[in-house]
C-alpha cells in the first residue's frame, strides 16, 4: 500500500483540477466560436465517448511526445531513438531523420535477448529461411510446425508442468483464455492491481468477478470465506468453480506475489491459482524458471501457469501450461489457438534458443551468467535509488522499478530531462495508474553494463533534484562521498 504525503497529495490534485478547469475553459470558448460562426458540414456522432475525448485533447496531447515514442535499432542497452517535433503545440508529432543514442531504461529485454545474440540469431535467420516469417493460418488449419510442437514440449519442460499451449500474443493469451477456463455460476477472485489483459479475460467469461487488496493474502481469505458463505448471487447455490487470478510480479508496482501464502489459502478453501508470469518467468529463480523457483514453490499446487515470450526470451507470444487435460481441452475450445494465426516460426526458434541457452544446453554457461547479472544489475540500481531519496516501489531480484512522480506536471519534466540527457525511461500516469500515482517505470537488463548503471543513476538523480521528486532524505554516507569526490 502506498502512502502519499497529505502535502504532495493536495498539490496533485491542485495540478489536475487547473488543468482541468483550464480545458473546460478552452471548450467552452470553442463552443461560442463554434454557435457564432456554424459550420455548413454535418457530421457523424463521435467515435470517442466525451470524456476520454477531452482527456486526449486537453491532457494527453500536452505530453504526447512522452510516449510513443519510435526507435530505429534493437532495444538492446544502447539504442536509436528517433528524434519528433510538433509544430501544433503537441497535437501531432512528426518525425525526422535524426536519432539520438540512449541508454534503454525502459524495455522488457530482461536478459538482453532483444538484441543479437551470438546462439540465438543464426538460428532464428535459419529457421526464417526454412519456414518464412509466417505460418499464414491458425494452429488447427496447418499453422503448428514442426518448430511448434518443438516449442511447446521446451516450454512445459522449462516451467515443470506436462503440457503446454502457445499463441501468438501475450495479452490474448489472458483474454482469450481466462473466458475458456470459468464461466456463469463461477467466482473469479482477482488482485486488485492485475494486468489489463486479465482484468478483460475475466470480464468476459461471464463469471463472477471479486476483488482483493492487492497482495493481501489476509484479504484473499476474507473475500474467499464470505463468498463460499454466501454463494452464488440471488440463489445462493453453491459456485461450480473458483478460480484466483494473481501474477508472478506485478508490471506497475515490480513486486513479487506472496505465492506461498496465497498457494496454502487456496489449497484450503479447494480454488484453483491462475498465475501470471509475464514479468517473472526468465527473470527471477536460480535457473530463471520464475517465481515459484524463486519462493521454492511446488508447480504442482499452481493449477494454471501463464507467462510471455515478450520479456525475458526477446521474441513475442504467450504460454498457457497446466495439466495434459487442461491443455487438451484448451486446444480444443480456446479462441486463440483456433483462430489466431500461429506464433511466427522465427520467434518460435528464438524462444526454444533462448531457453537452451538459461538451461545451459547451447554448450556454455552464459544462462546462468544473463540471470547472475540480471539479479545483481536490478539490486544495485534499487538500492542505489533509495540511497538518493527516491521512493521506489517493489521488491529485491524484481527487474522492474517504479520511480513514484504523484504529480502530472512531473510526468513530462523528468522524461524529457532523461531524454535530453540520452537516457531513455517509459513514464506512466492515469488511467494506467490511479489518478495520483503517476510513476516513471525502470526496466534493469542483464545488457547492462555496471558503467551504465551508474550513467543512468547519476542522470536520474540531477534531474530528481531539478524536478524535484526525492521524497526521502538521501544517506548520509552519499553526501559524505559526494564532498570527498568536490575535494578531489
Amino acid at each position: 500500500m502506498i502512502t502519499i504525503p497529505y502535502l504532495t497529495a493536495l498539490t496533485t490534485y491542485f495540478s489536475y483540477g487547473l488543468l482541468f478547469a483550464y480545458g473546460k475553459i478552452r471548450d467552452f470558448s470553442r463552443s461560442i466560436i463554434d454557435r457564432l460562426f456554424p459550420s455548413s458540414v454535418k457530421g457523424s456522432a463521435p467515435m470517442s465517448l466525451v470524456n476520454d475525448d477531452f482527456y486526449i485533447r486537453r491532457l494527453y496531447n500536452r505530453i504526447q511526445d512522452c510516449f510513443g515514442r519510435p526507435i530505429s535499432s534493437a532495444p538492446d542497452a544502447w539504442f536509436d531513438v528517433v528524434v519528433r517535433y510538433s509544430n501544433d503545440n503537441n497535437k501531432t508529432l512528426k518525425r525526422t531523420d535524426k536519432v539520438k543514442r540512449c541508454l534503454n531504461l525502459g524495455s522488457y529485454n530482461y536478459l538482453g535477448f532483444a538484441a543479437a545474440d551470438e546462439y540465438c540469431t543464426p538460428r532464428a535467420i535459419e529457421s526464417l529461411q526454412r519456414f518464412s516469417a509466417s505460418t499464414c493460418s491458425p494452429c488447427v488449419d496447418g499453422g503448428t510446425t514442426t518448430l511448434h510442437s518443438e516449442l511447446e514440449e521446451c516450454v512445459a519442460k522449462f516451467v515443470g508442468k506436462p503440457a503446454a499451449l502457445v499463441t501468438g500474443m501475450g495479452y490474448a493469451t489472458n483474454s482469450a483464455i481466462i473466458p475458456v477456463l470459468i464461466g456463469k455460476g463461477g467466482l473469479i477472485i482477482s488482485d486488485s492491481l492485475n494486468h489489463c489483459s486479465i482484468i478483460n479475460g475475466a470480464r468476459g467469461s461471464g463469471a463472477t468477478v471479486c476483488v482483493f487488496q492487492h497482495n493481501t493474502p489476509s484479504e484473499l481469505e476474507k473475500v474467499l470465506r464470505e463468498q463460499i458463505a454466501g454463494g452464488q448471487p440471488r440463489t445462493h447455490r453453491p459456485w461450480k468453480k473458483i478460480i484466483v487470478l494473481v501474477e508472478g510480479i506485478y508490471s506497475m508496482e515490480g513486486e513479487l506475489c506472496k505465492l506461498p501464502e496465497i498457494v496454502a489459502i487456496c489449497k484450503k478453501y479447494k480454488a484453483y491459482i491462475y498465475l501470471d508470469e509475464a514479468h517473472s518467468i526468465g527473470a527471477v529463480g536460480k535457473t530463471g524458471r520464475g517465481v515459484c523457483e524463486l519462493l521454492d514453490v511446488d508447480t504442482a499446487d499452481v493449477d494454471v501457469m501463464m507467462g510471455t515470450f515478450t520479456k525475458s526470451f526477446g521474441s513475442c507470444g504467450g504460454y498457457i501450461a497446466g495439466s495434459k487435460e487442461l491443455i487438451q481441452y484448451l486446444k480444443y475450445a480456446c479462441p486463440a489457438h483456433l483462430y489466431g494465426t500461429s506464433i511466427s516460426p522465427p520467434a518460435a526458434q528464438q524462444i526454444v534458443c533462448a531457453i537452451k541457452v538459461l538451461l545451459g544446453e547451447d554448450g556454455s554457461n552464459r544462462g546462468a551468467q544473463k540471470l547472475a547479472r540480471i539479479r545483481e544489475n536490478s539490486n544495485f540500481f534499487r538500492s542505489e535509488l533509495q540511497k538518493m531519496g527516491f521512493e521506489v516501489l517493489g521488491d529485491n531480484d524484481s527487474p522492474v522499478m517504479p520511480i513514484m512522480l504523484y504529480n502530472p506536471s512531473k510526468i513530462p519534466a523528468f522524461s524529457r530531462q532523461c531524454l535530453k540527457q540520452n537516457v531513455a525511461v517509459v513514464v506512466v500516469g492515469f488511467p494506467a495508474t490511479p489518478l495520483l500515482l503517476a510513476r516513471a517505470r525502470i526496466c534493469i537488463s542483464a545488457s547492462h553494463s555496471r558503467e551504465d548503471l551508474i550513467r543512468a543513476l547519476k542522470v536520474i538523480s540531477n534531474v530528481g533534484d531539478l524536478v524535484g521528486i526525492k521524497y526521502f532524505p538521501a544517506e548520509q554516507k552519499e553526501h559524505q562521498e559526494d564532498g570527498a569526490l568536490e575535494q578531489d
